[in-house]
């Protein structure tokens, strides 16, 4: 049976940086048969249309936050793992290229060059550009999410109803929710399920939700145990602290004070 590791929604630079050390400390001694980011691994704040007209349009940033991505992402996944990589593009990924398109039509015939593959060089890498729809096992695929319209604020609910217009079960992000909903009879064999695989970024670094707001978005990715015949899904919870477990095995530390209240490593019991 293969193990399959789908994380989606780093978007860097607003990575929530504990969780990724743990993840590569994980994928290190996890060692998964296949490992997918399934898009928005770049944030790329600008250019995009949120921003027209500002200031921050003409700020030049894609550059700077490509290479964080290769130094902190991409490098030390691959100096801990050699398998199989693929990624996906999502909505934030493409940024770049359709604001060269849309906005220098003169300069169109260009935009393939900045694709966030190239951008991020996915050839030096060894890393696969893995189209929407990714069949990753029997009745199941990947997808980042914006490919298709709809959203629902209930973690899975989303993934669900795609898969049931796709008519296959989906691994999706998009929403920065975790969770797998179900519906039909499994001993009947006409299960169908949509996992929604949550997402790393730094909830605090969104400056689009406005000031103290609170997003039902829940951090943590997916591992999928692919067989001959099914695909199991099971997601992952990141806690605040960074820490997450799997197959009872904690990466990250629990830092606890009296009580057992989180505390700082100096206040630590």
């Amino acid at each position: 049976m293969k193990r399959v590791v789908v994380i989606s929604d780093l978007q860097v630079p607003y990575h929530e940086p504990k969780a990724l050390n743990n993840l590569i400390a994980f994928l290190k001694d996890y060692q998964p048969d296949e490992l997918y980011q399934i898009g928005d691994l770049n944030d790329y704040e600008t250019p995009s249309r949120w921003n027209e007209g500002t200031r921050l349009e003409y700020s030049q940033q894609v550059r700077g936050e490509s290479e964080l991505t290769k130094r902190r992402v991409l490098e030390p996944i691959r100096s801990v793992y050699g398998g199989p990589f693929g990624i996906l593009e999502g909505n934030h990924d493409l940024r770049p290229r359709t604001y060269l398109s849309t906005k220098a039509p003169a300069l169109a015939e260009y935009a393939g060059d900045f694709h966030f593959s190239k951008l991020l060089d996915f050839a030096g890498f060894g890393i696969d550009l893995t189209p929407s729809f990714h069949s990753v096992g029997p009745d199941t695929a990947l997808i980042h999410g914006h490919e298709i319209k709809g959203l629902s604020n209930i973690a899975g609910t989303t993934a669900y109803a795609h898969a049931s217009k796709a008519t296959t079960n989906l691994v999706m992000g998009h929403t920065h929710r975790l969770g797998v909903r179900r519906h039909g009879a499994s001993h009947l064999g006409g299960m169908r399920w949509g996992f929604e695989v949550g997402h790393m970024m730094d909830p605090r670094k969104a400056q689009y939700l406005g000031p103290g707001a609170v997003a039902n978005w829940q951090s943590g990715f997916g591992i999928l145990y692919v067989g001959d015949h099914d695909v199991s899904p099971y997601p992952v919870d990141i806690r605040r602290d960074g820490s997450f477990v799997v197959e009872g095995e904690r990466y990250g530390k629990l830092i606890r004070g009296a009580g057992g209240r989180f505390a700082r490593k100096g206040d630590a019991a």
